[in-house]
């Protein structure tokens, strides 16, 4: 790992994609898949987890295109079907033919996407706070999706959108994510342009396909969160036949770091059942 910065961590080839990923522990391995927010990557959104849940696991938290210090061809195009591939071609390159998957809020949608088309490919996925069905847009979502670079629009997302509890957000937190998203702000614009409620159905999958999964699936969600609503989870639960919900109250969009070590209890239960 980068000693200068933790974000960059392991390079490698995935297609035509070289995606860069956090890798750590040793054990049955944890695919961890994080959402998309400006200046997100998967250290960023996955650090106390890989540090909480090392000990057992090997976690592995790739940038997907777009984010993070993945490189990308210059004419990609971003859609479900390309992060899907990267994802393939990442177990591949890793030689993974099975794994647990987490997945956050956007990542949800993907883990959800691998356990629908390559239900082989997963042992058992936690969401988090998951798109992944039709909901309406939340301002907060077409907050962070709509977000123009700057500290104070930095500060008012995390503070006031993403997180339930203000205390947590300090000037270094703001500061290291508004220059993580300068680098990636261009991708991230072309993502997912107003009028935004197309790309919630974009990332959204048929009630059949969902229906269709029969992996062991836990849903987390915060009961306060302002961007992704807490339906979405329990309309997974209903349309999943092996699902549980779990609902964390005084908690937002970030549940992994707002309840970080009940998160981190939570997941190891699942898994160990």
């Amino acid at each position: 790992m980068n000693t200068f910065n933790p974000e960059i961590g392991q390079k490698i080839q995935t297609g035509d994609i070289v995606t860069n990923y956090q890798d750590a522990g040793d054990g049955p391995p944890i695919l961890l898949l994080h959402g998309s927010g400006p200046g997100v990557s998967g250290w960023a959104n996955w650090r106390g987890v890989l540090t909480e849940l090392a000990d057992q696991y090997r976690l592995i938290a790739p940038d997907l295109a777009g984010f993070g210090y993945t490189e990308v061809p210059s004419d990609i195009q971003y859609t479900r079907e390309r992060w899907l591939q990267q994802i393939l071609d990442f177990l591949d390159a890793l030689g993974l033919e099975k794994v647990h998957v987490i997945g956050n809020s956007f990542g949800g949608s993907m883990a959800l996407a691998l356990a629908i088309h390559h239900p082989e490919r997963v042992h058992k996925v936690v969401l988090m706070g998951s798109v992944g069905v039709p909901f309406e847009l939340t301002p907060g979502l077409d907050a962070v999706w709509g977000y123009e670079p700057s500290i104070e629009n930095m500060r008012a997302l995390m503070a006031e959108t993403f997180a339930y509890d203000a205390s947590l957000i300090n000037d270094q937190l703001v500061q290291s994510r508004h220059i993580a998203s300068l680098r990636t702000q261009e991708a991230f614009a072309s993502m997912f342009p107003a009028p935004r409620q197309r790309w919630v159905q974009a990332m959204a999958h048929s009630e059949q396909d969902i229906r269709s999964i029969r992996h062991p699936v836990l849903m987390v969600h915060g009961r306060d969160d302002k961007v992704i609503p807490v339906s979405t989870s329990l309309t997974l639960h209903e349309w999943i036949d092996d699902s549980q919900v779990h609902l964390f109250s005084r908690c937002g969009h970030w549940t992994q770091i707002e309840k970080g070590a009940q998160f981190c209890r939570l997941v190891r239960d699942f898994f160990a059942e």
